[in-house]
């Protein structure tokens, strides 16, 4: 099975990413849903999947978090099941990604699946991050409205973040293999026309507060010696009292050193970067393969496959998974990140296999005949 998507990409990024938001009538022809509803409930029962049922009931909203262990009592109408990351957890549900991979995927969050019955939605609200919204099985009516950062927001349940009535700037139903873009910041509501699949593939980034906390937090651990302020020309002040604007900026210049230090920040952004946003089906080796084993294996024809929606990505020369650098050159890092099945004869090299050894045992990939 496999979609195919058709956008003019250059035409898509110079009008509407993170400018406005778009419906693509059609962007996906003859439109296959990946994932049945009966599947997407079973990954829901697990409970290392984030998934959460949101009702909205006689003008009630409530919000449950599974896992679930039965569906029975949710009735007929005004509920959805949503579960996030599924592209971890579903091989031909993550195939939707595909087309998506032209953007640059250190900011790609996720793939949630929202299965939805008559008249359900989770309500009028504000994303903090950009979405593509494909629309699977069934109909679903949008409203989006425009960005303003004046929009009040409520707690319409304590897991529900709604924003006030806004004026509607797109207000259409979409259908089987359409899709609705909405950049950060724009409210918007979905209501299911009926029984519906929509699957939402996400590209979040940190704010700058986040990436300051995590960084000082890395400098933290990776420079022992302390920076401290000096001033070997100092001068006797009017005012002791007063801190002088050229000690101020003194005081940012050491910080801006840091941050603008290129193996300091490239390691850590390296690192924190490839960091999981959600939970992993990453299962270590035990007992650990040991090198002898290891080559014969895949001497023998066993290839390796990269446990699917692992973060791994290049900085410079370098290369990272899963919040660790990779030590192997750039053309190897390269095949590691554009090909998600190895075989033999792309690891021959022994500090190649011993390195890939080491990562296969923490389960980063693992075998398959």
């Amino acid at each position: 099975m496999s979609n195919k998507l058709t956008i003019d990409w250059d035409n898509f990024l110079k009008n509407y990413w993170q400018k406005k938001p778009v419906i693509l009538r059609n962007a996906f022809k003859h439109f296959i849903d990946p994932i049945t509803p009966d599947e997407l409930a079973g990954l829901a029962m697990e409970e290392e999947i984030e998934s959460r049922i949101v009702t909205n009931k006689n003008g009630k909203w409530d919000a449950k978090f599974g896992p679930f262990t039965d569906f029975s009592r949710l009735g007929e109408d005004h509920w959805s099941l949503l579960v996030q990351a599924v592209d971890h957890w579903h091989e031909q549900a993550a195939t939707l990604l595909e087309p998506f991979k032209c953007i640059p995927q250190w900011q790609f969050e996720d793939l949630m699946v929202s299965y939805a019955t008559k008249g359900a939605g989770v309500g009028p609200h504000i994303d903090n991050y950009d979405v593509f919204i494909i629309q699977g099985k069934g109909c679903r009516r949008w409203q989006v409205g425009d960005r303003n950062p004046n929009y009040k927001q409520f707690n319409a349940h304590k897991a529900l973040l709604h924003v006030e009535k806004y004026h509607s700037i797109i207000d259409e139903e979409i259908v089987a293999g359409d899709i609705l873009y909405i950049p950060i910041g724009y409210p918007h509501n979905g209501i299911s026309i009926g029984e519906s699949l929509s699957y939402s593939v996400g590209f979040r980034t940190q704010t700058s507060q986040e990436l300051l906390s995590g960084f000082a937090d890395y400098i933290i651990d990776n420079l022992p010696n302390g920076i401290f302020y000096q001033d070997p020309d100092l001068k006797l002040p009017k005012d002791p009292y007063q801190i002088q604007p050229y000690e101020l900026a003194k005081l940012q210049d050491q910080i801006i050193d840091l941050v603008k230090t290129p193996n300091l920040f490239n390691d850590w952004f390296g690192k924190h970067i490839t960091l999981p946003m959600h939970e992993l089906n990453i299962v270590s080796v035990e007992p650990p393969y040991e090198y002898d084993e290891f080559q014969s294996m895949l001497q023998t024809g066993a290839k390796l496959c990269r446990v699917p929606s692992i973060r791994m990505f290049k900085i410079g020369e370098s290369g990272y998974i899963h919040g660790e650098k990779i030590n192997l050159p750039k053309p190897m890092i390269d095949i590691l990140c554009e090909t998600e099945i190895l075989s033999y004869e792309q690891l021959q090299d022994k500090n190649v296999l011993n390195t890939m050894l080491k990562l296969v045992n923490k389960g980063y990939w693992y075998f398959i005949d």
